[in-house]
């Protein structure tokens, strides 16, 4: 029983920087691993990044490493991801999605988070 609410998104032109906020309510945070994906239209939801719980360790797509960021704040219930160096093909609808340790596995599959939000438009002009 968790609830996930995405902010954030918007238009932004490439090259320019975007912060997706995810804040979470109905479960412990600190005990969820999180993490994000996007989809754009009549593409599959492909991973983007994952921050572990316990150990906090993260991991991102070949597409986005080196200019993503996912990180969180246990103290507000939210996971963050600091999106630097945008370019057009970032462009997609950005999700949160929340695991617990039963269900976590590689954590770059979608049928392993239990919970989402709604998602986020992001997209980048070029």
């Amino acid at each position: 029983q968790v609830q996930l609410v995405e902010s954030g998104g918007g238009l932004v032109q490439a090259g320019g920087s975007l912060r997706l906020s995810c804040v979470a309510s109905g479960r412990s945070f600190s005990s969820l691993s999180m993490g994000w994906f996007r989809q754009a239209p009549g593409k599959d939801r492909e991973f983007v990044a994952f921050i572990r719980w316990p150990g906090g360790s993260t991991f991102y797509a070949d597409d986005v490493k080196g200019r993503f960021t996912i990180s969180r704040d246990n103290a507000k219930n939210t996971v963050y991801l600091q999106m630097n160096s945008l370019k057009p093909e970032d462009t997609a609808v950005y999700y949160c999605a929340a695991a617990t340790f039963l269900t976590f596995r590689s954590g770059v599959t979608h049928s392993e988070y239990d919970h989402w939000g709604q998602g986020t438009q992001v997209t980048v002009s070029s």
